[in-house]
């Protein structure tokens, strides 16, 4: 199998990396500190940043189009704003980064709509 996009092949690699090293910290060194409603947060943060993260990896095989490289994109910032949101929130106790994390989720439905967009694109069947 051929990596088209090394760059978010290695990017979706260290994201999957950091997924297991932020699950193992909240699950042992978090624990014992946060509240259950700042460990759900943690935890909010790693589902979203663990659904995305093999998307990105799955993408970079595929020849890329415009649209595919602005839903990579916005796979990339969504995850950096929804759950470096969450993640910071959950351990500063921020209120404010609260009003953030929406612009992230909504980052990421458009990630899905491009991606929509980018597998149509040009289809002949």
């Amino acid at each position: 199998m051929k990596i088209e996009n090394r760059f978010m092949f290695n990017f979706a690699v260290c994201l999957g990396l950091l997924v297991v090293v932020l699950g193992a910290f909240g699950a042992h060194a978090l624990k014992a500190i946060l509240s259950p409603y700042e460990l759900s947060v943690w935890q909010t943060a790693l589902q979203y940043q663990m659904f995305h993260t093999p998307v990105i990896l799955g993408l970079s095989f595929v020849p890329t189009n415009k649209y595919l490289d602005k839903a990579l994109m916005c796979f990339v910032s969504g995850i950096i704003i929804f759950s470096g949101s969450l993640y910071i929130l959950a351990i500063s106790g921020i209120k404010i980064l609260g009003m953030i994390t929406p612009i992230g989720g909504v980052i990421l439905i458009v990630a899905w709509i491009l991606l929509f967009v980018a597998a149509n694109l040009n289809k002949t069947t």
